[in-house]
């Protein structure tokens, strides 16, 4: 018994003294890549690349299995032909590499806005230009196997500015992006001099009637048409990236801003103006609200919305009686995906903030275009800080993008996995990198991001100066 006694109390005092290394945290995520695929983060930070090139892709979602799903750009393929729209990634020896990757969607794609991917309940939703699909997912089957349902379609035509993008509240209640197919609702009749100078825009705009908004359905419907659902919001131009807020229950979107105010009233504008002019907008949508489109746009150095040029602006004029965005973000950088934060891999500072994926412009010029950036908003007490930071860099790979074609990639989706990663697809090649925390949360602050600020001064990201950054002379 003695003997017994003193082994048990040995082991017990061998177990105490390894108390330390068993209260250290099991590692959930693989190593990242020694160059962390190309991007450039904030310290503490680490990368891999997931798969190289899948194809030109648009967003993407992670379940709760770790199994991805991303919406190809896919402009091919006919109702009685269709080519898959969709890839399917799996990572089967937790080395963080999708060494699975499966095309599916047996669906016509109508056209090259083809945005969404969402999984909700269990499903998993997508869209093309016209259709929004749910299929049901039964891990550990990483195709979903069931029937395609079709849960809405679009009777407008292909169309510009057409993508369908997705968001879910909490009471069944499924939100669908229908953008306005022009860029200010422009009645070409009216322009006079240069080709596109003085035009005027059409009062009232028919566009913003059943476009240039955000409508409501349900989500376990099937077959909707638009008169079935709820208009839930007014005067939104163009949304690509919209999400639900978890932490306040109400629902956020990034617009796009118009374009081409110099072209249009170059007696108000010059063309510096319309390279920083007007800003792109992060959101909260109000039921009923009018976020202005084509009446007004937002000045993100004044911090005022004015009245468009095309209904009688000048660039002084303020407008009355429409919603403000809760923060204007840089002109002409296209954010095309929303993504409120909610794990706990990163350091607390990012929880319930909101990441952007900018695409990047495509008509600054004679100025370098700019974004092709993943940023960060912080939120503190629930609203913006009215900062954004930039967290994930390298996309590009050049150091003054004159054009678009000039960029490497472009950072398109967004998504969290499980355990708090960040994943990040791109649109050119389909390049998929997965972002985690290697540091120490505790620790993490100024001095991590102080490498992350100085890249503001890239040409890609500054605010241009009106004379010593034009790539072309005046």
């Amino acid at each position: 018994m003695r003997q017994r006694h003193s082994f048990i109390l040995a082991l017990l005092i061998g177990l105490a003294s390894c108390s330390p290394k068993a209260k250290e945290p099991v590692r959930l995520y693989p190593k990242p890549d020694t160059d962390n695929g190309g991007l450039i983060l904030p310290d503490g930070f680490g990368a891999l690349v997931v798969a190289d090139s899948i194809g030109p892709s648009r967003h993407l979602a992670v379940n709760g299995n770790g199994d991805i799903y991303v919406k190809l750009r896919i402009t091919t393929g006919e109702l009685f032909d269709p080519v898959a729209g969709n890839a399917a990634l799996r990572d089967t020896d937790n080395d963080g590499k999708a060494n699975i990757i499966q095309r599916f969607g047996n669906y016509p794609n109508d056209g090259p806005f083809g945005t969404e991917m969402r999984i909700h309940n269990g499903n998993l939703y997508y869209s093309t230009e016209r259709v929004v699909y749910r299929q049901r997912l039964t891990p550990p089957t990483l195709v979903p196997t069931s029937p395609a349902e079709v849960v809405f379609i679009d009777h407008h035509p292909l169309q510009w500015h057409n993508a369908k993008s997705l968001a879910f509240d909490h009471w069944g209640g499924m939100y669908v992006t229908f953008s306005a197919p022009t860029n200010n609702c422009e009645d070409w009749n009216t322009a006079s001099g240069e080709v596109t100078a003085n035009v005027k825009g059409k009062s009232p705009c028919p566009e913003v009637a059943d476009q240039a908004g955000i409508w409501k359905f349900d989500e376990n419907g099937t077959e909707q048409y638009q008169q079935q659902g709820e208009k839930f919001a007014t005067g939104l131009r163009s949304i690509v990236g919209i999400a639900w807020n978890e932490a306040d229950s109400s629902l956020y979107a990034v617009q796009h801003g118009r374009d081409y105010l110099h072209e249009h009233a170059p007696k108000y504008f010059s063309e510096w103006d319309n390279a920083v002019l007007p800003a792109e907008e992060l959101v909260r949508i109000r039921k009923d609200e009018d976020y202005g489109w084509p009446y007004t746009y937002f000045d993100p150095f004044r911090n005022k919305r004015y009245v468009a040029p095309e209904y009688g602006g000048n660039g002084k004029k303020e407008a009355k009686g429409y919603a403000n965005p809760l923060m204007g973000l840089p002109a002409h950088w296209a954010p095309n995906d929303l993504l409120f934060y909610k794990g706990n891999q990163f350091p607390e500072r990012y929880k319930h903030g909101a990441f952007v994926a900018f695409h990047g412009s495509t008509n600054r010029g004679p100025y370098p275009q700019a974004g092709y950036i993943v940023a960060f908003i912080p939120f503190e007490g629930g609203k913006p800080t009215g900062t954004w930071e930039v967290f994930a860099d390298g996309f590009a790979g050049v150091e003054t993008i004159v054009k678009m074609s000039d960029a490497k990639y472009r950072p398109m989706g967004l998504a969290e996995g499980p355990e708090g990663s960040l994943y990040i697809v791109e649109s050119k090649k389909g390049k998929l990198w997965r972002v985690m925390f290697t540091g120490d949360r505790a620790n993490f602050g100024t001095a991590q991001l102080a490498g992350m600020e100085q890249r503001k001064s890239r040409s890609y990201i500054k605010t241009p100066d009106e004379s010593a950054d034009r790539l072309v002379a005046k």
